[in-house]
C-alpha cells in the first residue's frame, strides 16, 4: 500500500502516463456545504459529535484540471468510478467527456436505509461508470444497482468495503494498480488490498491518514508527513 499526503491534482500529476490501472474516488464535492447549510446532512456539521473538519471541499472549478490527470495516468482500456450526488453529476458529465472519457451510466449505491432532508429523503448515491477506450467488465451479470447498507459512525461519507469491491472486481484484476487520489476513510485502499491489487493512494486530511492507519492496525506515528515520498513512482 502506497499512501501520500498532496492535493489531489498535484498528485496525479507526479504520476507516470498509463500507469494506473483503476481509479477510484469520492471527492469532497461543493454541494456538501450546501446540504450542511440546510440540515440534511447533520453527520458532516462541525460539532463535536461530527468530522467535517476532518477534510477540506474541492471546489468544482478545478474539475477540469482533475479529469485532465486522470485520463493522463489511467491506461488505455481501463475504467474510472466517481461517486457523487445528483447535482454534482449533472456539472462534471460534460466535463469529463470532454476531456475524452465516455460515459456509460450512473450506477445506483442503494444505502438500504434513508438518509436526512425533507423532500423524499435520500437513500442512495450515484457512482458515475466512466471508460477510457474500450474494457468489457469481468461480470456482464452485476445489476446497476448496488445493495450496501450505509456506513455509520465512521468516517464522514466512509463507504463500505464490500461496495468498492464490486467496483474492483469488475475493473481490474490481480496485480493492478488501483487508485484513488481522495482515499479518506481508506475503504478503496483496503478493499483492493483484499482482492490482491496494489492500492495506492493520496489525501491531504491529517485525519485520514490516522484514520486508515488504525483501520489497518498500523502505529499513528507511522503518518508523519516525513514519512512519506514527495513523488509516486511505479
Amino acid at each position: 500500500m502506497q499512501l501520500f499526503k498532496q492535493d489531489a491534482v498535484e498528485w496525479l500529476s507526479t504520476l507516470p502516463d498509463g500507469s494506473v490501472d483503476l481509479l477510484i474516488t469520492d471527492p469532497p464535492y461543493e454541494s456538501l456545504e450546501k446540504h450542511r447549510a440546510v440540515g440534511t446532512t447533520t453527520r458532516l456539521k462541525k460539532s463535536k459529535g461530527s468530522s467535517n473538519q476532518w477534510f477540506s471541499i474541492f471546489p468544482n472549478q478545478r474539475f477540469e484540471a482533475f479529469f485532465e490527470q486522470v485520463y493522463r495516468v489511467l491506461k488505455k482500456n481501463s475504467h474510472f468510478y466517481l461517486f457523487c450526488d445528483q447535482e454534482t453529476m449533472f456539472y462534471i458529465k460534460p466535463i469529463a467527456e470532454q476531456v475524452g472519457f465516455k460515459f456509460w451510466k450512473p450506477i445506483v449505491w442503494d444505502k438500504v436505509a434513508i438518509g436526512m432532508g425533507y423532500h423524499y429523503r435520500a437513500r442512495y448515491e450515484f457512482i458515475l461508470f466512466f471508460e477510457k477506450g474500450k474494457r468489457k467488465l469481468n461480470n456482464l451479470g452485476i445489476p446497476d444497482v448496488l445493495e450496501e447498507k450505509r456506513v455509520y459512525r465512521g468516517y464522514p461519507t466512509e463507504k463500505p468495503v464490500a461496495l468498492i469491491e464490486t467496483l474492483i472486481e469488475q475493473s481490474s484484476s490481480e496485480g493492478d494498480i488501483v487508485v484513488d487520489p481522495f482515499f479518506g476513510s481508506g475503504s478503496t485502499m483496503v478493499a483492493a488490498s483484499n482482492l490482491n491489487r496494489v492500492p495506492c493512494g493520496s489525501d491531504i486530511s491529517s485525519h485520514a491518514h490516522e484514520y486508515l492507519m488504525q483501520r489497518i492496525g498500523m502505529s499513528p506515528d507511522s503518518c508523519s508527513p516525513s514519512n512519506y515520498q514527495s513523488e509516486a513512482r511505479f
